[in-house]
Parts: C-alpha cells; structure tokens; sequence
C-alpha cells in the first residue's frame, strides 16, 4: 500500500494574499495599486519576534507562511497565549488605531513569512475606505470577543478544555480565514498555543481522537467534529 504523502505547508505569495483577503477585493482599483506598491514582505525565523511588548508597531500584518503567535510575559517568565495567527489571516490593526506601544509580543512559532502594509498605507486607508472600515470594525469587535473568552479560559477550563478551545481558534475565521480543518499544526505548537504542558496537549489529544473529534495525519491536525470540540471548550 502506498504510504501517504506528507501535507505541504501553506505558503502563498503576496499577490494570492491580497486576491483572497475580502478587504483588499473590496477597494476600487487605484486603492489597490496603491496597496500592492506599498506592501511589503519580511521572514520570521523560529522564536524570532515580529513585535515586542513596549515598541511601536510601524506596519499591520498579514500572514503568508507560517504560524505566529500572541502572548505577553510577566516579569518573573510567567506567559499567557493568547492566540495564533495562521495563514491569510490579518492582524495588529487594534496596536496602529490606538497609536500606542504594543502590549504583547509577536513570536514565530515556527519559519514565517508575513506581509506588511505601512502605517501610512493603513490610515491612507482608514481615511479613504468606509468599506475598509467595515472590515476591521468586523474584525475587532470578533477579537474582543475572543479574547474575552480566552480570559474566562484562563481561570475556568481544564487543560483538556484549553487544548479544545486552542483548536476552535486555529479555524476560527478570523485566525484562519481560508477555513481549512487541516491544520499544519504541530502537538508542539499546540500546547504552546493552549498555554498547557506538551504532554498535557497528547493526553488531550489522544481522547480527542478516540471521541472522534480529530485525527492525526502527515503535517498536522484534522478537525472532524467541530461542534463538539466547541461544546469542549465552553464547559
């Protein structure tokens, strides 16, 4: 019997990002002109920081490859996730429309590649766009929402509610906005995601599994049974 092929990573270009990302279909034509002379694209190496707690962010991100993750870190090395961003996903817009230094860090989880629209490009925006607007109303008023329930996470759910819940974010549309249930994700990088041990991650996982819930292929994790792991991450 042929032996499965491992899964690719999914990588897209600048110009795939743009074409999918229902923002930038939005704008009229000298828009995106505009924005694809400005966009840019920069490499994240493993552990690298895109963005540090205290800096100014000087650009809003798009995801091309990779995984990039949110966190802030006490002052004692104490940390809390407080998600992942997967590819064709935006994010940092809150950090720019506050015009105030960062409040988390920004950390490649694994190699990255992300695209950046400057600052000046993003309020040319803001300015010019109502549609643009929509967007990103739309999108923090859903990342208020999750982060709420990330901070009741903290404190009510067990660790295999964490692992649950870490899932339903990584095909949350707004972290996964291409809607795959196959995630390149790693048991690594899942535990890293729900803030809980690696071991604590496969005992969680391995029940998960036999509930039917997910399964395990080559380059990650398939949700099978969204619902119930929804229903998981609520108790």
């Amino acid at each position: 019997m042929p032996r499965a092929q491992r899964a690719r990573p999914t990588s897209l270009s600048l110009d795939e990002l743009l074409a999918q990302s229902a923002w930038f279909t939005r704008l009229d034509e000298p828009a995106r002109k505009q924005v694809r002379a400005d966009a840019s694209e920069r490499a994240i190496a493993l552990g690298e920081s895109l963005g540090h707690h205290g800096e100014r962010q000087h650009a809003w991100f798009g995801v091309l490859e990779g995984l990039v993750k949110w966190s802030i870190t006490a002052r004692d090395g104490r940390s809390v996730t407080l998600g992942g961003q997967s590819v064709g996903s935006w994010f940092g817009e809150g950090t720019l429309i506050r015009n105030a230094p960062r409040q988390s860090d920004l950390i490649a989880l694994r190699h990255s590649r992300v695209a950046t629209i400057p600052l000046d490009t993003f309020d040319w925006l803001r300015q010019q766009s109502p549609a643009f607007n929509n967007f990103l109303l739309n999108q923090l008023n859903e990342r208020l929402h999750w982060f709420m329930g990330s901070f009741a996470a903290q404190g009510l759910l067990d660790t295999e509610s964490q692992v649950a819940r870490a899932l339903v974010g990584m095909v949350h549309p707004l972290l996964n906005p291409r809607g795959e249930r196959h995630l390149q994700l790693s048991q690594e990088e899942l535990a890293n995601l729900a803030a809980v041990s690696r071991q604590s991650c496969n005992s969680a996982l391995m029940r998960f599994k036999d509930a039917g819930l997910v399964r395990s292929e080559y380059g990650g994790i398939v949700v099978i049974d969204l619902p119930g792991l929804q229903q998981l991450a609520r108790q």
